[in-house]
């Protein structure tokens, strides 16, 4: 399948990939209501068909479970695909901080140099790969110095084990402090049209050290794609579940922004959600727009979204209509 997809460099580490990538949260099952794993593979396979080169995923996704699904999806295909995931959430220790329980296991917070070497062999192992191109620490650890863990980190490149460096979920003070300890590669944070905080936060720093943004939750966990009636409910362990962001009224106002929108979604032929993640996309500062896919419609629908480029007037309008609709959300 022929690919216009947007080519992106993550950071100063000579990497490049596309600029929509495949987050594969939902593919673990934990907190979206289970998995099917021979749908999840065929997504993977289907966004890499499309051109998304970039895959992102993480230990505490089902802890494992997604890393070992997109181990299973990217045999043979390993040389296609640019694979981030992440270390510092452990539930094999009990050092560090205590976070939250999954499946009756404690998960802390820990980014001590045992933890993250140990932890990168299991991710090797559970992706059947013998390098991450992008590793991230993935919650902050309060309890480790920064530097302390960019050593380590440092160190695990040098050996040829990882080869950019990423942090996610960090503060400004945070991102200053990764950024004098080495060289930092990318961020990765949320960010879509309703989460635009670190616009005055983190962005301006990334964008002055040359640190490439991944956002993830694009999509808003699917708020925004302009799929979801008023009506629909959501069960087990589902966290949009009794979530007010997804309440009747935010579903409304999310169709009238795809109302207003409408007449762009013609031009291009794309959906609402291709559209969402194309401005996205153009956002000064955004690199790179992670979005979920559980089926290789989603993805192949995601993927499309890399080959659209708004002009100035379209985001102008996009611009408008989400300060008419989406500014009073319900949190």
């Amino acid at each position: 399948m022929s690919s216009r997809q947007i080519q992106r460099p993550i950071g100063a580490s000579g990497i490049q990939a596309s600029g929509v990538g495949l987050g594969t949260w939902a593919i673990g099952g934990w907190m979206w209501g289970g998995t099917d794993e021979q749908a999840s593979i065929r997504a993977i396979e289907a966004s890499i068909d499309a051109g998304v080169s970039l895959i992102d995923t993480a230990p505490a996704y089902g802890l494992g479970r997604s890393e070992e699904i997109v181990g299973k999806a990217i045999k043979g295909k390993r040389d296609k695909v640019v694979i981030a995931t992440k270390c510092g959430l452990n539930w094999h220790s009990g050092k560090g901080n205590h976070f939250f329980d999954q499946d009756d296991k404690p998960v802390h917070r820990y980014l001590g140099a045992d933890g993250i070497t140990y932890e990168l062999e299991q991710s090797l192992r559970r992706l059947g790969t013998d390098h991450i191109d992008l590793y991230i620490t993935h919650w902050q650890d309060p309890t480790t110095p920064i530097a302390e863990t960019m050593a380590a980190l440092e160190k695990l490149k040098t050996a040829g084990k990882i080869r950019a460096i990423g942090a996610s979920n960090i503060s400004a003070d945070d991102l200053e402090q990764y950024v004098a300890a080495g060289q930092l590669d990318a961020i990765q944070e949320r960010y879509s049209m309703i989460d635009r905080e670190i616009e005055g936060t983190l962005l301006p720093i990334a964008r002055k050290h040359d640190v490439a943004t991944l956002s993830y939750s694009s999509l808003a966990l699917g708020l925004l794609t302009g799929t979801i009636d008023p009506g629909r409910a959501f069960s087990g362990d589902d966290q949009r579940k009794d979530n007010p962001r997804f309440s009747a009224s935010n579903r409304q106002k999310v169709a009238a922004l795809k109302k207003a929108i409408q007449p762009i979604s013609e031009q291009h032929k794309a959906s609402m959600a291709q559209i969402v993640i194309a401005w996205t996309l153009a956002q000064p500062g955004i690199t790179f727009a992670l979005c979920g896919a559980r089926n290789p419609e989603q993805a192949i629908d995601n993927a499309r979204a890399g080959e659209i480029r708004l002009g100035s007037d379209e985001l102008a309008v996009i611009d408008k209509a989400i300060a008419m609709h989406l500014t009073q959300m319900d949190a």
